[in-house]
């Protein structure tokens, strides 16, 4: 059976409300510190989250593969910029990269509007 990535955002965005609660001020921190991390400056958003789907797909994490997905759509990342991406964690990634890699396209076509 193929993962669903909405199904795997929402269950994560759920668990991390729980976090929100129970451990409140490391959350807001964590969020400051992706606030700061991710603003634009030298590197633009669109690249800082190219970035880090290349991180996710490296760590094999189906949250953050889905999570950086839909802010890449969101910001207007095209397919050709995600290839090129995921072109180069396989490069340096090896087989558990493309393994990856090929997850993150499964998920930009998910999360994609549909024509």
């Amino acid at each position: 059976m193929s993962k669903s990535f909405t199904q795997i955002t929402g269950d994560v965005s759920q668990a991390l409300g729980n976090l929100r609660s129970e451990i409140p001020d490391t959350m807001q921190a964590f969020g400051a510190m992706s606030k700061a991390a991710m603003k634009a400056g030298a590197l633009s958003a669109l690249d800082k989250e190219l970035i880090a789907l290349a991180i996710g797909v490296s760590s094999r994490c189906d949250a953050c593969v889905g999570f950086h997905v839909k802010a890449l759509i969101r910001l207007g990342a095209t397919r050709e910029q995600l290839m090129e991406t995921l072109a180069v964690c396989t490069y340096m990634g090896g087989g558990p990269a493309l393994m990856y890699a090929a997850e993150a396209v499964r998920a930009f076509d998910e999360f994609s509007p549909k024509a």
